[in-house]
């Protein structure tokens, strides 16, 4: 209930940034003294579909080639090691400065690659963008002139998606996305509250990384670690809704499961962190709440979860006693949160699609079933909220890539992918039968011929957990 009424607070934090003026003095790159050296990092492990890619792109980027570096962090264990090197090679011959660094080991995992890189990068700014990220020609010059402001250590984009109408699966992480890179991005950053590094298509200045402590390899989420280390030591966030980043959303559940999984235990690992230094920070009340809330942000799996399970004995203490029944009325906190979401998202869904009431109803359909499967998530995600919390590490899994225009869309073909079902998914099948009985008791509960106040909760439910378990079994991941 608390995230919902913060979440539309940044509605409003939003719809008034949109009537500001961004008046800040800018570095002006056509005057050779005002150029700052930029080093690229590209953290990479095991890249074979997207490296070759990944490289001619970057070598688009329009900046002067005295003042740039290219760092390829390459701590892949396969082939690529071998192809990696020489495309590099060959980019250095036609004088542009690319090193291709390897590391015996994966201590830190891409925390470690990056702390690693930043110890021989020549750069006073540090651009990182990971694998499947494809920047603009003109992105360097619509990102580094914001460096004027000595204070500010880090400039991050907004991404946009290469692929977001490949299946529903896309269009729902698409969606989400969509929801964080405007509304609570803007929201937070246009108020001054803690925003975070979103780990690629952004740009550091290397003091602030070195004054926040430098890269630690101690959570699943590094990039949101140092982003609240270099914010509570005053270091000022600079987010640009307007250049985006194309890149590629995950096309499997497996994928998109190590995904939110690394995201999600990220998440309460760094509130485990964090929690007491932002408290004892001596930022506004205001934002110490949405900061604290943020970090709390993936925890909200686990009161979904929580919620769901209990709500169908609740539904039938509910109609067995009736004089208990006024103390369920905190079921209808769902009912509220769920209608300020529909609004929230509302507004930043039509400034993608537009409005309209064609728009409208297509939203109703993508909110509904981007609320179904995000609460399917939430099994597999309270694992790794409960493990973040509890201090239990785990390894830094990366999120399988496919570039569909160079295999032809045969994703099956990827060597990457895992083979085995994960365990969780048996559980997620017998919890999407769970909320079919729920279903079936809103039908039989009660002597008022039933009760179905619980009856679009538990669909929603058995919808999402269906299609997490389906997908799951029938990709034989």
């Amino acid at each position: 209930m608390f995230y919902a009424f913060a979440q539309l607070n940044l509605l409003f934090n939003y719809i008034k940034a949109q009537k500001l003026v961004d008046n800040d003095a800018l570095l002006d790159l056509s005057n050779p003294d005002e150029v700052p050296y930029v080093t690229i990092q590209l953290p990479v492990f095991n890249e074979a579909y997207v490296m070759d890619r990944l490289l001619d792109n970057i070598i688009l980027l329009e900046y002067p080639r005295e003042k740039l570096e290219i760092q390829v962090l390459d701590d892949s264990t396969d082939e690529t090691v071998t192809s990696t090197a020489a495309h590099v090679k060959r980019l250095a011959a036609n004088g542009l400065d690319i090193v291709h660094i390897t590391r015996t080991d994966r201590s830190g995992y891409k925390a470690g690659a990056l702390k690693e890189g930043l110890e021989i990068a020549k750069g006073d700014l540090i651009a990182i963008f990971d694998a499947d990220f494809l920047p603009e020609a003109d992105w360097l010059q619509k990102t580094i002139p914001h460096f004027k402001d000595p204070e500010i250590g880090v400039v991050q984009t907004r991404w946009a998606h290469l692929n977001r109408d490949y299946s529903i699966l896309t269009q729902i992480q698409a969606f989400a996305l969509d929801a964080h890179f405007t509304l609570e991005q803007v929201g937070r950053n246009s108020k001054g509250h803690f925003i975070n590094f979103n780990g690629t298509a952004g740009v550091w200045r290397k003091e602030t990384i070195y004054d926040a402590g430098n890269w630690e390899g101690d959570t699943l989420t590094e990039d949101l670690d140092l982003s609240y280390r270099a914010q509570l030591k005053n270091w000022k966030f600079k987010y640009l809704e307007h250049v985006t980043t194309p890149a590629e959303l995950p096309i499997i559940i497996s994928a998109a499961r190590s995904q939110q999984f690394r995201w999600n235990k990220g998440g309460a690992e760094n509130f485990r962190k964090m929690f007491r230094r932002v408290l004892s920070s001596d930022m506004s009340f205001k934002s110490k709440l949405h900061g604290i809330l943020h970090l709390l942000n993936s925890t909200m799996f686990l009161n979904v979860l929580i919620v769901g399970v209990l709500s169908i004995p609740m539904l039938y203490i509910k109609n067995e006693y009736g004089h208990l029944r006024e103390y369920f009325i905190v079921m209808s906190f769902f009912v509220i949160s769920t209608i300020i979401f529909f609004f929230c998202y509302w507004y930043m869904y039509k400034k993608t699609y537009g409005g309209g009431f064609k728009n409208f109803i297509s939203y109703i359909g993508m909110f509904f079933t981007f609320f179904s499967i995000a609460m399917g998530f939430s099994f597999h995600n309270s694992i790794a909220v409960l493990e973040g919390h509890a201090g239990k590490r785990s390894e830094f899994v990366r999120t399988p890539k496919f570039n569909l225009k160079a295999v032809g869309g045969n994703w099956k073909a990827n060597k990457y992918l895992r083979k085995k079902i994960s365990p969780h998914v048996i559980i997620e099948g017998l919890l999407m039968l769970y909320f079919a009985f729920g279903m079936y008791s809103a039908f039989v509960v009660g002597d008022q011929g039933g009760d179905f106040g619980l009856f679009p909760f538990h669909l929603m439910l058995f919808i999402g957990f269906g299609f997490v378990f389906i997908r799951s079994i029938t990709e034989k991941q």
